[in-house]
């Protein structure tokens, strides 16, 4: 694990389009996972920052973490 969890540097252009508040729920979220040992891609911090921002509904964010999920595991199928 990074010794400083630093998503909004690495990625500033997914959270340009939220505000304040938005920012800080993400980093809050992501930063929780952090603190247990997960260390969130790019492909994460889009999957919380689109939802977050309104760009997908919640089924499309499954729909994302679960094919992620799939994918880490090598796991890939068909509808994946």
């Amino acid at each position: 694990m990074a010794e400083t969890f630093t998503v909004e540097e690495q990625w500033p252009e997914l959270f340009a389009q939220l505000d304040e508040t938005q920012r800080d729920s993400v980093r809050q979220a992501l930063a929780a996972g952090w603190h247990e040992g997960f260390t969130p891609t790019r492909e994460d911090v889009e999957n919380v920052t689109d939802y977050t921002r309104g760009a997908i509904d919640l089924a499309e964010y499954r729909r994302r973490g679960h094919a992620a999920a799939r994918r880490a595991a090598g796991v890939v199928g068909a509808g994946s």
